[in-house]
């Protein structure tokens, strides 16, 4: 069987993607007409993105999409890494692991879709872990600096008008995953004999 031709409006609307997944994780709440190209011009990326060390995971029911480094096989050449990993800093790390905890509990109770969480709600779990300081103001200037890091890498959306109102991102559950979860109690172990020892990392 021939392949189907590709069309000049097929060959832009790929490029279109495969630049956007490049840039980012693409979701299907807020860029509708790209989900339905990726929905349709699937195979096509998978393909692409192999010929570069990259793959494409797809949750259709999570809505949301991205490339990863493809895993090394072996008896093949290493390529350069396209993904860069990014070493988190300790708060960052505390956000991350706290807000996977509130989304496990939240899809438990089998409610609404979207996890939206206040910045106040944030510092305060995350308080707990911290070393403790008299400089109140200092604390929260901090932790608005944790969580622009946090919007940044896409685990978080700032509600449109709401500056501290943000949307927990569902992609956080696939890259804190059960395993992970799991340990999460002896995480947080961890993180408080890190408070008590008084030091924070920027």
């Amino acid at each position: 069987m021939n392949p189907e031709p590709t069309t000049p409006n097929d060959q832009n609307r790929l490029g279109q993607l495969l630049v956007a997944l490049l840039q980012a994780v693409l979701y299907r709440d807020t860029d509708s007409a790209l989900w339905q190209a990726l929905m349709e011009l699937q195979a096509r990326v998978r393909d692409y993105t192999a010929t570069i060390g990259l793959e494409l995971i797809l949750d259709d029911a999570e809505g949301y999409a991205y490339l990863r480094q493809r895993p090394l096989v072996a008896g093949e050449p290493e390529l350069p890494r396209l993904v860069q990993r990014r070493q988190l800093s300790y708060p960052v790390s505390l956000i991350l692991a706290l807000l996977r905890k509130k989304l496990a509990e939240f899809d438990a109770t089998g409610g609404e879709t979207r996890l939206v969480i206040d910045r106040d709600q944030i510092a305060e779990q995350v308080r707990l872990f911290l070393p403790q300081t008299g400089n109140e103001a200092r604390l929260l200037d901090r932790m608005d600096a944790h969580l622009n890091k946090v919007v940044e890498l896409g685990f978080l959306h700032r509600l449109r008008g709401q500056e501290n109102q943000f949307e927990v991102r569902r992609i956080l559950k696939a890259f804190v995953d059960a395993q992970w979860l799991a340990d999460f109690e002896q995480r947080l172990a961890a993180y408080a004999a890190h408070a008590a020892s008084g030091e924070e990392e920027a």
